[in-house]
């Protein structure tokens, strides 16, 4: 959620005293008709952001698992926007947060490995034996 919060800073800063001609020009226009210069949480395509694209089911491999993916996409994410962006402070910010998707993700690993590890490692699907012990 702070991720999402200092892009929508970023954004808000960027945008906030654009002219309408300038908000037409940027392709802007839809979406001002809808939010007008107010930040709403959602992605490039214009997808609305809502925490139903984040998962969670309990299980310790599928959601470590997620979280990898997560952290990898919006690394990815981050790389795009720098590839786009010739803005030095914006870079900066979004470097900085490209930096803690990396560390994250790199802590993700380490708790995978160390679940594992402590896990049934002789089934391939890794059971939870405090959940996963078959009824007797």
């Amino acid at each position: 959620m702070g991720h999402l919060e200092m892009i929508g800073t970023l954004v808000h800063q960027l945008t906030r005293n654009l002219t309408e001609e300038q908000i037409k020009t940027a392709g802007f226009d839809a979406y001002f008709v809808d939010h007008t210069t107010g930040v709403f949480p959602q992605f490039a395509s214009g997808y609305p952001w809502s925490a139903s694209t984040m998962q969670v089911t309990g299980d310790t491999i599928a959601d470590l698992t997620e979280d990898l993916a997560a952290e990898q996409k919006a690394r990815v994410t981050y790389d795009n926007i720098l590839r786009l962006s010739d803005d030095p402070d914006v870079n900066d910010a979004i470097k900085f947060l490209r930096e803690r998707e990396v560390v994250h993700f790199q802590r993700f690993g380490e708790a995978l490995r160390l679940a594992k590890e402590r896990m049934n490692s002789k089934n391939v699907y890794y059971l939870n034996p405090s959940f996963d012990t078959p009824s007797k």
